[in-house]
C-alpha cells in the first residue's frame, strides 16, 4: 500500500519563462493534457517581464511522478524555459466563503492575489452570482495550505480579501469578518 502512495498524484509546481505571442500559454498546457495531469492553478505574469525578456508563468498541477517527469521532457522537446519544478508539500485545506461585488466584478484578480501570498493555493472555486444584487454575488474557495500553519494561511487570506472589501468565512472558525 505504500507503493500505490508513493506512485500515486501528487501535487507539483512548474515555474517558466514564454515568449509574449499568442499561443504560448496554450502550448505549455498541451502536455499536462496529453500526459494525463490535472491542473490546479496557473499565475501568467503578463505584467513582468524577465532579464530575458520572457514572461515568468507558475503552474500547480497534481499527477504522478512518472507523468510529471514526461511533462518535463516534453517542455524541454518544445525548448520551453522551465526556471524550477518540483513537488509542492501541501500540509492541509481550508474551505472559505467569500460574499461581495467583487466577487461578481473581479474574481480572478482576487484569486491571483490569494495565489500570490505563497501561503496558500486555490485549488478549487465555484461562484454563485447574483443577478438582481452583485453585493450578494458569493465564492466558495478550497485552498491548499502550502506550510500548514492553519491560522496563518487564515490571517493571510482575510488580509487579502479586505482590500477587495469581501465579507469571509471559513469551515473551520465560522467567523464573517469584512
Amino acid at each position: 500500500m505504500g507503493n500505490k502512495l508513493q506512485n500515486g498524484p501528487r501535487a507539483y509546481v512548474v515555474r517558466l519563462e514564454l515568449a509574449d505571442r499568442p499561443g504560448e500559454l496554450l502550448r505549455v498546457l498541451e502536455p499536462i493534457s496529453s500526459s494525463g495531469g490535472n491542473l490546479l492553478s496557473i499565475f501568467h505574469e503578463r505584467g513582468d517581464i524577465t532579464p530575458r525578456g520572457k514572461i515568468p508563468v507558475e503552474i500547480d498541477l497534481e499527477c504522478s511522478q512518472e507523468q510529471f517527469e514526461a511533462i518535463l521532457s516534453s517542455y524541454s522537446d518544445l525548448d520551453i524555459q522551465v526556471t524550477q519544478s518540483g513537488e509542492e508539500l501541501y500540509r492541509g485545506e481550508l474551505v472559505v466563503l467569500l460574499i461581495g461585488d467583487a466577487i461578481a466584478n473581479d474574481l480572478s484578480s482576487v484569486i491571483a492575489a490569494i495565489d500570490e501570498s505563497g501561503s496558500v493555493a486555490v485549488i478549487e472555486s465555484s461562484v454563485n452570482r447574483s443577478i438582481e444584487s452583485p453585493a450578494d454575488a458569493s465564492s466558495i474557495l478550497r485552498l491548499a495550505i502550502k506550510d500548514g500553519d492553519q491560522l496563518q494561511a487564515v490571517d493571510s487570506v482575510k488580509s487579502i480579501v479586505s482590500k477587495y472589501d469581501l465579507h469571509f468565512m471559513t469551515t473551520t472558525d465560522h467567523e464573517v469578518s469584512q
